[in-house]
C-alpha cells in the first residue's frame, strides 16, 4: 500500500526525500513555495533567502547560467564554529595550552575567497597555510593579523626559504615546516646568512592511516614527511647546529574527509608520543599541528561512509583535547597550542552551483504495433512481441530472459543484412516496453530478484544540463565524489522522472550518475517533468571546498560565472550582491591554450573576404557573419538563450 504522506506531496516530503535537513548543517531549507532557502548564519534562523529570487535578480542584470554562488555569512559561521566549538571544549577540559586555525589556501585559493577568511578570521586569529611558492607570496600579502599562524608546508627551495625567513623578519609568526632532511640544511645556511632566528616544524609520518579517498596521505609510504628515524636525525643535525631551540612545533596530516573519528583519535595520540619524545630531546615545542581531514557530512548519513562523518564538530575538538590530555599530562608535558589546517570545512558550505536544464530524452517506448503490421515481419519479432504479450507478474523474470534472448538475436540478424532498420527499430521498441512493464509490475513482489534491482536505473532519463562536469565538479568525475542535487523550486511537486544528469561537453564521462542516499549510493535521482518556455533549475551544494581551482577546460569550458551575496546586517532581511565575476568567455579560454583571438580574427576574416571574391557571399552577408564570428568570441562559454 502507498505511503499517505507520498500521496499527498508536500515541501516537508521534499526536504526528507532529497535530504536538505541531513546535510544542510542549518544553512539550507524549503520554503513554502517550495524553494530551496539559505539561512546564511545557520541553524535554521533569521531572515531566509531565496535562491529563486537570487537568480532572478541575477538574471536581470546580465548573468546567465551557470552560476557559481557563493554566501558570504555562511563562512564567516564556519570560521565562528571552528574556534567557539574548540574554545568550549577547552574550557570544559580546562585544557591548559591554546587553539590556532590556519586555512590551507591549496583547497580553494580563489582572491575573494581567501580575503574573506583573512578578514572575518582576524577576530580569532585564524591564519593560513601555504604549500607553494605562489601560494606563500599570496599568503604574505593577505594576512595581516601578526597573532595569526603562517604555516609554511611542501617542497622549498632557496626562495621559498627566504621568503619565510623574511616573513619572520617582518613580525609574521611564520613556520618552516621541514618535509625533506635535505631542507633542514638549507634552512639553517640561509637563516644563518640573513641572521635571521626561524621558527621551525617537523611533519612526520605516522604509522596511523584513516579510511576514506585520501588514505594514502597517511601511513608509511605517504610521500610527505619524515619517519620517525629522520626525525631523531633531524634532532642531531639541529643539536649540532645549536638550533634546536627553534624547533617548536610538530605537524602531521592524516588526509583529508576523514569519515572516523577512531582514526583521529589514533593518529592524535601517536602524534602526542612523538611530541612528548621531542620535549625529552631538549626541544622548546610549543605547537602540535595536526593538520585537516576535518570532514564533511555530504550524504547526511552521520555514518563512517568516505562522502561522510560519523562525529560532530564538537565531538571532534573534544576527542582531539582529550587525547592530548591524556598523553601529554602523563608525560607532564606542557599543554601545547593546538593548530588544525581545517579548509574543507570551512569552505565547503559557502558554495551552491547553480544550473538550468536544456533538454531530457527518455527510454518511453512507443504505442506497439497491431498484428497486421507484425505479420509482415520476422518470426523473430513475432516471438518478441509474444513475449511483452503474455507478460505477467508470474512469468516476469522467464519473459526478461526471453526478451534479451530475442533482441540480441535481432541484432545479430541486422548486422547480417536479413531484417531491415525499421524492423529493427520496432524490435528495440518491444523489448523497451517489456522492460518498462517490468519495471512498474516488480513493485507487487515481495522479494524482488537481483538482477530486477536496477532496472529503474536503466530505464533513467537523461538531463542536459547547463554545465561541465570538468570544470565545476573535477572531483565527480576523477574520485566519483558525492555531493547533495537537488532542484531549487518546484519542491511542492512530486517528482515523477527518474534520472542521470550529463553535461555539455560531449564526452561520456561528462555526467553524473551517483547520487547521495543515507543507506547506500543511488544510481538515479527523481526530478520534475519539464514545463515548456519555463526554466527548471538543479543546484548542487557543498562545493566550495576544492572544485574551483582543480576544474579544467575540457571542451574549452571556462570558468562560470561567480556570485557572491551576504545578508543584510537589519532587521529587514534581504541580501547585497557584494562581488561579481564575470566567467570566462570563448576568447579567454582560446588564450589559455595558446590561441591568439586577434589572429583568429584576421585568419577567418580573410577567409570570408575569400568567400566574398569566390561569389560565395556578398559584402554585407560578410559583415554579417564577422559580427557573430566577434560576438561568440566575446560570449559565455556555456549555453546562452
Amino acid at each position: 500500500m502507498k505511503n499517505e504522506a507520498l500521496e499527498r506531496w508536500t515541501n516537508a516530503v521534499s526536504a526528507e526525500f532529497y535530504g536538505i535537513h541531513n546535510w544542510g548543517a542549518g544553512y539550507f531549507d524549503i520554503s513554502e513555495k517550495g524553494h530551496v532557502v539559505i539561512y546564511p548564519n545557520g541553524g535554521n534562523a533569521g531572515n531566509p533567502i531565496s535562491i529563486m529570487e537570487v537568480i532572478s535578480g541575477m538574471k536581470e542584470r546580465g548573468f546567465e547560467m551557470p552560476v557559481l554562488l557563493r554566501v558570504g555569512n555562511i563562512l564567516d559561521s564556519q570560521i565562528k564554529l571552528l574556534h567557539e566549538s574548540f574554545g568550549h571544549a577547552m574550557e570544559r577540559f580546562n585544557y591548559k595550552g591554546g587553539y590556532k586555525a590556519v586555512y590551507p589556501i591549496k583547497v580553494n585559493q580563489q582572491q575573494q575567497v581567501v580575503e574573506e577568511v583573512c578578514k572575518f578570521g582576524a577576530a580569532y586569529h585564524h591564519g593560513l597555510e601555504a604549500g607553494s611558492k605562489a601560494e606563500l607570496i599570496a599568503a604574505l600579502s593577505m594576512l595581516k593579523d601578526t597573532e595569526a599562524c603562517l604555516i609554511c608546508n611542501g617542497y622549498k627551495d632557496e626562495e621559498f626559504v627566504d621568503l619565510a625567513l623574511y616573513a619572520t623578519k617582518i613580525g609574521i609568526k611564520c613556520f618552516i615546516v621541514i618535509e625533506m632532511p635535505s631542507e633542514i640544511p638549507l634552512v639553517l645556511e640561509r637563516a644563518k646568512k640573513m641572521n635571521i632566528k626561524p621558527n621551525l616544524g617537523l611533519r612526520i609520518k605516522l604509522s596511523s592511516r584513516a579510511g576514506g579517498h585520501w588514505s594514502e596521505s597517511g601511513g608509511d609510504r605517504s610521500v610527505f614527511g619524515l619517519t620517525v628515524s629522520q626525525i631523531v636525525d633531524a634532532v642531531d643535525v639541529l643539536k649540532n647546529n645549536n638550533a634546536l631551540d627553534c624547533l617548536k612545533l610538530l605537524h602531521y596530516h592524516l588526509g583529508s574527509q576523514i569519515p572516523n573519528i577512531r582514526d583521529i583519535r589514533g593518529a592524535a595520540s601517536e602524534a602526542c608520543r612523538i611530541y612528548c619524545g621531542l620535549c625529552a630531546e631538549g626541544a622548546e615545542m610549543r605547537y602540535l599541528d595536526i593538520g585537516g581531514g576535518l570532514a564533511v557530512d555530504y550524504d547526511g548519513s552521520h555514518t563512517n561512509f568516505s562522502s561522510s562523518r560519523n562525529y560532530s564538530l564538537d565531538e571532534y575538538c573534544a576527542d582531539v583535547i582529550e587525547v592530548i590530555m591524556s598523553i601529554l599530562d602523563e608525560k607532564e608535558v606542557p599543554h601545547p597550542i593546538i593548530i588544525t589546517e581545517s579548509g574543507r570545512a570551512i569552505v565547503a558550505y559557502y558554495s551552491v552551483l547553480l544550473f538550468n536544464v536544456l533538454d531530457m530524452s527518455t527510454f518511453e517506448p512507443q504505442v506497439i504495433p497491431d498484428r497486421k503490421e507484425v505479420k509482415k515481419v520476422h518470426a523473430m519479432i513475432q516471438n518478441l512481441l509474444d513475449v511483452h504479450k503474455s507478460l505477467t507478474v508470474k512469468n516476469m523474470q522467464e519473459s526478461f530472459h526471453d526478451a534479451i534472448f530475442y533482441r540480441d538475436e535481432i541484432r545479430q540478424l541486422f548486422k547480417s543484412g536479413h531484417i531491415s532498420l525499421r524492423e529493427r527499430g520496432m524490435a528495440e521498441n518491444i523489448f523497451w516496453k517489456v522492460v518498462t512493464s517490468i519495471s512498474k509490475d516488480i513493485q507487487k513482489l515481495k522479494y524482488i530478484p537481483d538482477e530486477f534491482e536496477k532496472i529503474e536505473d536503466i530505464l533513467a532519463d537523461i538531463y542536459y544540463c547547463n554545465f561541465s562536469v570538468f570544470q565545476s565538479l573535477p572531483d565527480v568525475w576523477a574520485i566519483d565524489h558525492l555531493f547533495p542535487i537537488m532542484p531549487i523550486h518546484r519542491l511542492d511537486e512530486e517528482p515523477k522522472r527518474r534520472a542521470i544528469l550529463a553535461d555539455i561537453t560531449c564526452d561520456c564521462d561528462g555526467k553524473i550518475d551517483k547520487f547521495i542516499d543515507l543507506h547506500d549510493v543511488k544510481h538515479s535521482i527523481l526530478l520534475h517533468d519539464l514545463k515548456p518556455d519555463e526554466e527548471y533549475y538543479l543546484g548542487v551544494f557543498l562545493v566550495g571546498a576544492y572544485q574551483e581551482t582543480l576544474g579544467d577546460l575540457h571542451n574549452l569550458l571556462g570558468d562560470t560565472n561567480v556570485v557572491t551575496i551576504r545578508a543584510k546586517e537589519d532587521n529587514g532581511g534581504g541580501y547585497e550582491i557584494v562581488r561579481e565575476l564575470e566567467g570566462d568567455s570563448v576568447a579567454d579560454v582560446l588564450s589559455y591554450v595558446e590561441y591568439d583571438p586577434k589572429s583568429l580574427i584576421l585568419q577567418f576574416r580573410d577567409k570570408a573576404e575569400q568567400a566574398v571574391q569566390n561569389g560565395l557571399i556578398s559584402a554585407i552577408e560578410r559583415k554579417e557573419i564577422m559580427d557573430a564570428y566577434e560576438a561568440g568570441l566575446r560570449g559565455y562559454t556555456y549555453f546562452e538563450k
